[in-house]
């Protein structure tokens, strides 16, 4: 099911993922970005976003369940995958708070989520303790403006949120 590969990227999307570090993103209205994404998630009959096709990353739309209006909530994320489930770090482009979407999952778990065209549903948890660090360091090997992100984010701790399959197909062994 995931399946991503970090080739190198081309001189654009180089150029791209460095700017993520050195300008700080929310300065780029993310309600903006997000239309862009959304506009173009349509466009590509949901197999890509602007955001995934300019930077070559693994963007996935997440839908989750609005915490206290209940309604379907779809915004696109920036994932890492890993073995079978999906790991997603709550930074909201570095401002002092969590993201809307984090409150969602924590409210409710259950999510669909939708990349290169395919939807799955899966089950959020926040990792905590050598979990939560093992993907942090993680994170920061695979996209490493993201020690910037947890920086400026400073003092709040950033969450981390595993995805794993409803369908129980994740090869993760039971705690």
């Amino acid at each position: 099911m995931i399946n991503y590969e970090d080739r190198r990227p081309d001189p654009l999307r180089r150029l791209v993922r460095k700017a993520a570090g050195i300008i700080p993103m929310h300065w780029i209205r993310p309600r903006l970005l997000v239309g862009i994404d959304r506009g173009v998630f349509r466009l590509s009959r949901g197999r890509t976003t602007f955001s995934a096709w300019i930077s070559g990353l693994p963007i996935i739309m997440l839908t989750t369940t609005g915490a206290r209006s209940g309604q379907p909530r779809t915004l696109p994320v920036l994932a890492l995958p890993e073995d079978d489930h999906l790991v997603l770090i709550a930074s909201n482009f570095a401002l002092p708070s969590n993201p809307g979407w984090y409150y969602n999952l924590r409210a409710q778990p259950n999510v669909m989520i939708t990349w290169k065209g395919s939807s799955v549903e899966m089950q959020a948890r926040e990792l905590t303790g050598a979990e939560r660090q093992q993907y942090v360091d993680l994170s920061l090997k695979t996209y490493p403006w993201w020690e910037q992100y947890h920086r400026r984010a400073a003092p709040r701790t950033i969450p981390v949120i595993m995805l794993e399959r409803l369908d129980g197909t994740s090869g993760r062994s039971a705690p």
